[in-house]
């Protein structure tokens, strides 16, 4: 039996003491060892919801980035100081620096820990290819081709030698958790885009989807584009379970609710779902 359980999101379950923040964080718990998925924002909310949760970092073996930014990468100090021995696991574009830009100011919302850092403190594997984790559990690697709109923000900024350029978000994956049933896909904040994941998984990995977890950022998306993904969805990969948290979006939660029912469902900190190996 494999378990996730959603650590950190925008929201938390009511009545259980969990805090919520603008971030994303998942435990997977398999046969085959524990990983963590991103870290959310702080130190201090992710710290809180792992002791709340009872999960300790000293029991997983790997931990995973879906992407740089500080709301995913947030609390990796937490905990590498909990398992000097979590081994990491994401692109190797991951730690160039990147800014939003916010009233004229570019401000830094990378990775606040250098490579020189974790380099002197734990096992990093880098790449833009797949990568094992664990068995069942990869990451997708970069998500080279992007025929359909991606996941972006106006405001996210890298600097080239030409100058201030868009972020082109080389350093966004997923995971992808194969289980009897199917394969389940994790997502981060699907900068990439969801369909272009979607068909990214399907080219590299075998097997039918039964679920999308997590952050896929239709947020921004317009209603054009939300209307196409949701065709797409619709005409390609169901029946499959929906489990959407963080940077999602209330209006596309909502058109994805209106047009599939029972299969999408919210995750905030403290949702558990079980999938049988």
């Amino acid at each position: 039996m494999a378990k996730i359980t959603c650590v950190v999101d925008n929201n938390a379950k009511k009545d259980t003491g969990l805090r919520s923040e603008h971030g994303l964080s998942f435990w997977i718990e398999t046969e085959h060892g524990n990983i963590i998925f991103d870290t959310g924002q702080t130190s201090v909310v992710f710290a809180h919801n792992l002791s709340l949760l009872r999960m300790n970092p000293k029991k997983t073996v790997a931990l995973a980035l879906s992407h740089a930014h500080y709301d995913h990468t947030g609390g990796l100090d937490t905990a590498l100081s909990h398992n000097a021995a979590l081994k990491i696991y994401a692109h190797s574009d991951i730690f160039r620096p990147r800014y939003s830009l916010r009233d004229g100011e570019y401000r830094s919302i990378g990775v606040q820990l250098t490579r020189q850092d974790l380099e002197g403190r734990t096992q990093l594997t880098l790449s833009t290819a797949p990568q094992k984790i664990i068995p069942l559990l990869w990451t997708t690697g970069e998500i080279v081709e992007r025929p359909e709109p991606e996941g972006r923000s106006a405001h996210h900024f890298i600097r080239a030698e030409t100058g201030w350029q868009p972020d082109p978000y080389r350093d966004d994956l997923s995971l992808v958790l194969k289980t009897k049933a199917g394969i389940i896909l994790i997502c981060g904040c699907c900068h990439a885009g969801l369909l272009n994941t979607l068909f990214h998984v399907e080219k590299h990995f075998e097997g039918p989807l039964i679920a999308i977890l997590g952050g896929t950022h239709l947020t921004s998306s317009s209603e054009a584009d939300l209307d196409h993904v949701i065709s797409v969805l619709r005409n390609r990969y169901m029946p499959l379970d929906l489990y959407l948290n963080h940077c999602t979006g209330e209006r596309a939660y909502q058109a994805l609710a209106d047009t599939f029912g029972q299969h999408v469902k919210p995750c905030p900190a403290g949702t558990v779902i079980q999938f049988a190996d």
